[in-house]
């Protein structure tokens, strides 16, 4: 069924399929229809972060930039959901057309720029929801916030979300808002970490609440400078890490329709890059660290592969545009194999 609509929504520009798709997911949650689509994905609780997922598959931050569609991501399987990124004020997001589908190697290369209804709409989606599973908010800076700046726009943000999300993201690492990458480079990491852990502090005590913190990388570092800022985060007391955003690397799609464009890469040529630093994180912060993986999803067996990398959890994002609901189970049932028996 999916091969289908996906032909009627690939017509579409990609971004008005994406307005088109979720919202029709949401009226359609209305009467239950995403679950009896979809089917139910096996469970297989699993505790990570101090939470308890359904499941190990979840929707990584950007298909739902605002909250508006929690519920109905949830009847579809996935054992967690992540939304976002939010800034403290709305603001447009970049120019369209800034969103480009590179069907040959199943990828798109997206420059948003955080586009988004601002935090406080995201609070009150997030206060309104009934999906029961594990929701983290992703939290980013202004577009013309300075980076050395940043922080008073993450701890806003922060102090908005603690009380409402199950876990908070840090993202320092996409490529669509000028100089955020900045913020990896291992002095401006460490304060902004240390801030962040000195905030949730606060408001663990002021809330009763101890919500987890995760920061999420990039997958353009060389070796050297990746593990030094691992380092960074192992120190920082931070609670986990998700890697890893889209890439700007061209290579794997070199001379193809849109490789030209400025953004961020990602579907399937992000797949082996994100594994890479899944690895070396593992290496660096120990077995016992939370790692989601995300990046480059396509099949139930890459789930796995993200898996015996190092991840904990793992995320979609670009292969459910190309595959479809089909995925959260096919990665589910993957995962069961080979993990659960």
């Amino acid at each position: 069924m999916y091969h289908w609509l996906r032909q009627g929504l690939f017509a579409l520009s990609p971004e008005l399929a994406h307005e088109v798709a979720m919202n029709s997911l949401k009226f359609s949650g209305r009467f239950g229809l995403p679950r009896l689509v979809a089917g139910r994905p096996p469970q297989l609780e699993t505790e990570l972060l101090g939470l308890s997922f359904p499941n190990p598959v979840g929707v990584a931050a950007g298909l739902d930039k605002n909250g508006d569609y929690i519920d109905a991501l949830g009847q579809l399987g996935f054992g967690f959901i992540e939304v976002g990124t939010c800034t403290p004020e709305p603001q447009p997001g970049n120019p369209r057309p800034r969103m480009f589908r590179m069907p040959e190697s199943e990828a798109i290369i997206n420059r948003m720029g955080f586009n988004n209804k601002g935090v406080d709409h995201l609070v009150d989606r997030l206060k309104a929801r009934r999906f029961t599973g594990p929701v983290g908010a992703n939290i980013g800076k202004q577009k013309e916030t300075p980076v050395d700046q940043a922080i008073g726009d993450y701890r806003t943000c922060l102090e908005k979300v603690y009380p409402h999300c199950d876990y908070v993201a840090v993202n320092i690492s996409s490529p669509n808002t000028a100089n955020l990458r900045e913020l990896q480079d291992t002095g401006h990491l460490g304060e902004l970490l240390r801030e962040l852990v000195d905030a949730r502090r606060a408001l663990a005590k002021q809330h009763r609440l101890n919500r987890p913190i995760v920061v999420k990388i990039a997958p353009d570092w060389g070796e050297p400078e990746l593990r030094a800022s691992l380092e960074v985060v192992a120190r920082s007391g931070i609670d986990g890490l998700i890697a890893t955003n889209t890439t700007v690397s061209r290579l794997a799609v070199h001379g193809q329709p849109h490789a030209d464009e400025a953004g961020g890469l990602s579907g399937g040529p992000l797949l082996e890059p994100s594994n890479r630093v899944v690895t070396i994180a593992r290496e660096v912060l120990g077995e016992s660290f939370p790692i989601i993986g995300s990046g480059g999803i396509m099949t139930g067996e890459q789930a796995v592969e993200k898996m015996h990398a190092g991840a904990d959890l793992v995320q979609l994002y670009t292969g459910f545009i190309y595959h479809g609901p089909a995925l959260i189970k096919a990665c589910a049932e993957a995962i069961e194999a080979e993990f659960y028996h």
